[in-house]
């Protein structure tokens, strides 16, 4: 020990040994128990906020699950203060006071960020917690209304958590005027007042969705020529899962400005198109496949409570042109496609039966020789 301090007398002095010995075991024992240290940190917390889960919503397993990690790097930020406060930095070193720029300047401030985004991870995962709370309580209750608002709103607070730490860190911790500083970037100023514009705008959209209520979470809708079910409604941006699977991000300020076809609300889809009989059909066949295509309709499961209507629409070119109208009882568009083919596989089957074949078009291009025989003119 002697020859250790002799060490620290020459190159470290104003330290004794006992002083590093308490920084090493400290930081040693803090790193060694900040797992079980942020569990038990975890469930005394779930302890003090248990009444907020009623009918055990979050068990605690799921709260140290959500606190436990933010609260392992509070706790090892906090043990690490406690162990460099034990160094002394000597003063031949001559190193700049921490109010002026230096080294120790630095250090500070970084120690000081990374407690606040410690404190601010915590701050999140609660707010998650508590969205997970109000998520169970809203999936108990038969209105949509309230499981599209418990994201949203968490998407709110959270970024405000995040806002309001950036402004702290900037504002307290490097003493950075927020105001001079947008208003000294010039262009980049204009770039970022124009940015916050669109988000204004989108957020403003946002509020507009909900108090319309034109659509909720888990409605198929279609906007222009997309058309999907809505997965999210963010405080931004839309996210709707299209029929072929893909994910569209739609941003807010977009919906509310075009038309939006809510196609949940409505009981029944309609389906309408034109089948092509061949021009050899006598009229009772095409009488018959009428009667039998109508009368399928009216018995099926899906079609039954809307009458449909088939009617001989037309004298086509080459063929003769019988409408087909009927309405699917359904929601759902997969439903609705899945009937539509069920009622085409029928109609081929009626028109089969009947001995009736579908129009095949066919085009004759005739080609006229117009070349006159120029042989008699000699004049060349």
């Amino acid at each position: 020990m002697e020859q250790f301090q002799e060490f620290l007398n020459k190159y470290l002095p104003g330290n004794d040994w006992l002083n590093f010995l308490g920084f090493f075991v400290i930081l040693a024992t803090g790193t060694l128990f900040r797992r079980f240290i942020g569990k038990k940190l975890s469930q005394i917390t779930f302890g003090i906020v248990r009444r907020v889960s009623r009918e055990n919503e979050v068990t605690v397993q799921e709260f140290v699950t959500l606190l436990g990690r933010p609260l392992e790097y509070v706790f090892l930020l906090v043990i690490a203060f406690f162990a460099f406060d034990l160094i002394h930095i000597p003063t031949q070193w001559e190193l700049a006071h921490p109010t002026e720029f230096g080294l120790r300047l630095i250090f500070l401030r970084g120690y000081k960020s990374l407690l606040i985004l410690a404190l601010t991870w915590v701050l999140i995962r609660f707010v998650k917690f508590l969205a997970i709370v109000f998520t169970r309580r809203a999936e108990r209750t038969d209105t949509k209304m309230d499981d599209q608002l418990v994201p949203f709103l968490t998407d709110i607070i959270i970024a405000l958590i995040v806002i309001v730490a950036g402004l702290i860190i900037t504002g307290k911790v490097f003493n950075i005027d927020v105001a001079t500083l947008i208003t000294g970037l010039g262009i980049g100023g204009i770039a970022i007042a124009l940015a916050a514009r669109e988000t204004l705008e989108n957020l403003l959209a946002s509020f507009t969705i909900f108090m319309d209520g034109s659509f909720v979470v888990g409605d198929a809708v279609q906007i222009g020529t997309m058309t999907g079910d809505v997965e999210k409604i963010g405080f931004r941006s839309t996210r709707i899962r299209t029929v072929d699977g893909s994910l569209v991000t739609v941003p807010n300020r977009l919906i509310v400005s075009q038309v939006l076809e809510n196609l949940t609300q409505r009981e029944f889809r309609r389906a309408k198109y034109t089948i092509r009989l061949d021009l050899s059909t006598s009229s009772e066949r095409l009488r018959a496949v009428i009667s039998d295509i109508q009368d399928a309709i009216d018995v099926h499961e899906f079609t039954k409570n809307k009458p449909g209507v088939i009617r001989f629409d037309a004298f086509g070119d080459q063929s003769f042109d019988v409408l087909i109208i009927y309405f699917v009882e359904t929601r759902d568009i997969r439903t609705f496609n899945r009937i539509k083919e069920e009622i085409n596989f029928k109609i081929m089957q009626i028109v089969l039966t009947h001995k009736v074949r579908f129009a095949n078009p066919i085009s004759t291009v005739y080609l006229k020789n117009d070349f006159i025989n120029n042989s008699g003119d000699n004049s060349l």
